[in-house]
């Protein structure tokens, strides 16, 4: 759901059936100032708040919480753990939106794939393959971001950038399977500008992907998480990832 629509959700929920009144407070606060974080950033670089869908990160919440919070307006929920996605998605009515932002092990892919929306985390040829035929089998057509590694971390996941291109090249072929954009995770560091730096990287990357491969429709970014969403709205964030901003 994007950030405007959202917002206005926001003033008409009741959550007057709800037991955990300090919950309830807290995550209404933070969902204000956040709302508000956004649209700031969103007018720093000339954008709508209607371009950025927040993504609520659910990795450190129970399934109470989610609850709460799709019923105060959100809609699009981002699960790590395939384990988890099955008992959060339980609570949460039809038509609500699931995206898994973990790491996906192929063998995962039958839990997930049913179950969400979007996978941001696709690296390998061998779980793009599963992921098309568990898609198949639903069947769906499933949509994914690619993950890039702009950083070069060991201890991150993702392609190199050089190798976008022969893996976009080669996953073509892959039957039941929506190439939508790409995902990245910037660095744990407090340099703002390294951390900009990364993210116009992906945006530069998805910008010649698109002149490259003029069929696929290549229009997310998902980049951005609670310490550093607005500036990856900035440099052109479609989807942020944020979790201790609303669930702390």
């Amino acid at each position: 759901m994007s950030a405007d629509i959202w917002a206005r959700k926001i003033k008409r929920t009741s959550l007057d059936s709800m037991t955990d009144k300090k919950d309830i407070i807290r995550y209404r606060e933070n969902i204000s100032v956040l709302n508000k974080e956004i649209g700031d950033a969103c007018r720093n670089c000339g954008r709508r708040p209607g371009e950025v869908t927040v993504i609520a990160a659910t990795k450190y919440v129970g399934p109470e919480g989610v609850r709460m919070v799709h019923a105060m307006g959100l809609n699009d929920f981002g699960e790590n753990r395939s384990d988890e996605l099955l008992k959060k998605q339980e609570v949460l009515p039809e038509g609500a939106r699931w995206h898994f932002i973990g790491h996906l092990q192929s063998r995962k892919a039958k839990i997930v794939v049913p179950l969400v929306e979007y996978i941001h985390s696709i690296d390998s040829l061998s779980t793009m393959e599963k992921v098309g035929n568990e898609a198949g089998k639903v069947p769906k057509t499933q949509k994914v971001l690619i993950e890039v590694n702009i950083s070069g971390e060991q201890t991150k996941y993702g392609l190199r950038m050089d190798q976008v291109d022969p893996f976009i090249n080669n996953a073509s072929n892959i039957k039941n399977i929506e190439i939508k954009g790409f995902m990245t995770m910037a660095p744990y560091t407090s340099d703002m500008e390294y951390i900009r730096r990364i993210f116009a990287e992906l945006r530069l990357l998805k910008v010649k992907m698109s002149g490259s491969y003029k069929d696929l429709d290549l229009t997310e970014l998902s980049m951005g998480m609670s310490n550093d969403f607005k500036i990856a709205i900035e440099e052109g964030a479609t989807m942020i990832r944020v979790g201790s901003n609303i669930f702390k």
